[in-house]
């Protein structure tokens, strides 16, 4: 009885909180019915102005990666995705700030971040700008790119523009311990990749393939930032600050080194120094807003219902997992996979 008067005012709650939450959004959206298959969002006020005008908030933190965290059943790039949807659907979003404290991550995940933010600024018409945190390095500048304005600090850890694919050779270990590998395969290259062969017995076309497909990404990468800052360089020109144009020699920087803020401003990579604030008032610029006016600062999270909660119980229990801390969360890198990574992580 008393787990059945509990799921009771669960549900009671579940139900209240659906209605409170589709009359928000009816409210918000101006009388508009949204309807999203993706990730259920809940506008939240981070700063009140008490202003009609809306700017919201969308956070890339953390590994950028296509992977289900924390049994959601939704991705960073799912969430992004409806983020922006939803600042482009309701009117009385002007701009976009576009919060970033992340290393990189899969090259894919990525790639598919930096268009969604470069198709939202075409087709809403509402400028982006990102806001660098302690670290937004590698694939945290790829999806920084296409941003129409980049702040950052002096000392933000930034560029890192290049490309990672790791794996490891364990032949030696095997040959220690007396394991022999045996491998039955359709064709020459079907274990490309494979740690279990002897240095002698990798092919030098596999090498070649193999450096091949990082260069072509690593092209790709650095075609996005130099369309990225001359598109922004080229909206920008009719403001009173034109923003930065990339430095002549910008590729010499781009072979993987990271850049401090300051130095990322000198080579044209950023346009402006400062912390979020500055980022807010730039946002307020370029949306016709004007610097000092007043809009709320506002953010599309995620909702969680009685069904998430309940879904809790039916996971197994994790056998128990021993950790040791060096003091950096580093990531799982998949062998046979490209990332946009800095160097710290990825090691």
């Amino acid at each position: 009885m008393v787990v059945a008067l509990i799921l009771l005012v669960l549900l009671i709650f579940s139900f209240l909180s659906n209605i409170s939450h589709f009359a928000r959004n009816f409210v918000s959206s101006g009388g508009k019915h949204i309807h999203s298959s993706g990730p259920r969002l809940e506008e939240v006020i981070i700063e009140d102005n008490e202003a009609a005008n809306k700017i919201a908030v969308v956070h890339i933190e953390g590994i950028i990666t296509s992977r289900i965290a924390d049994g959601g059943g939704y991705n960073l790039v799912d969430v992004v995705k409806a983020q922006l949807k939803r600042s482009e659907d309701d009117d009385k979003v002007k701009a976009v700030i576009l919060k970033v404290d992340s290393p990189g991550g899969e090259v894919l995940a990525s790639d598919e971040i930096y268009r969604l933010l470069n198709d939202f600024q075409k087709e809403a018409k509402k400028p982006i700008v990102a806001s660098m945190g302690n670290l937004a390095a590698s694939g945290g500048y790829y999806v920084s790119s296409p941003c129409q304005w980049i702040v950052a600090n002096e000392l933000t850890i930034t560029g890192s523009i290049g490309v990672i694919m790791h794996g490891w050779n364990y032949r030696g270990l095997m040959d220690k311990v007396g394991l022999t590998p045996e491998v039955y395969k359709s064709g020459k290259f079907k274990d490309m990749l494979s740690g279990e062969r002897k240095p002698e017995e990798i092919p030098p076309e596999e090498h070649a393939m193999v450096q091949h497909l990082i260069d072509e990404t690593y092209a790709k990468f650095k075609q996005v930032v130099q369309d990225g800052r001359s598109t922004a360089h080229q909206k920008n020109k009719g403001n009173t600050e034109k923003g930065r144009a990339l430095a002549e020699d910008w590729t010499k920087y781009a072979d993987g080194r990271v850049l401090s803020g300051k130095e990322a401003y000198d080579l044209g990579f950023v346009d402006q120094l400062g912390n979020f604030q500055d980022a807010v008032k730039r946002a307020k610029i370029l949306a016709g807003l004007g610097g000092n006016s007043s809009a709320n600062l506002i953010q599309f999270q995620q909702r969680y219902d009685l069904g998430d909660f309940l879904r809790m119980f039916g996971k197994s229990q994790a056998p128990p997992v021993v950790k040791v801390d060096f003091g950096v969360d580093a990531p799982k890198l998949q062998v046979g996979q490209l990332y946009f990574l800095a160097p710290t992580f990825a090691h």
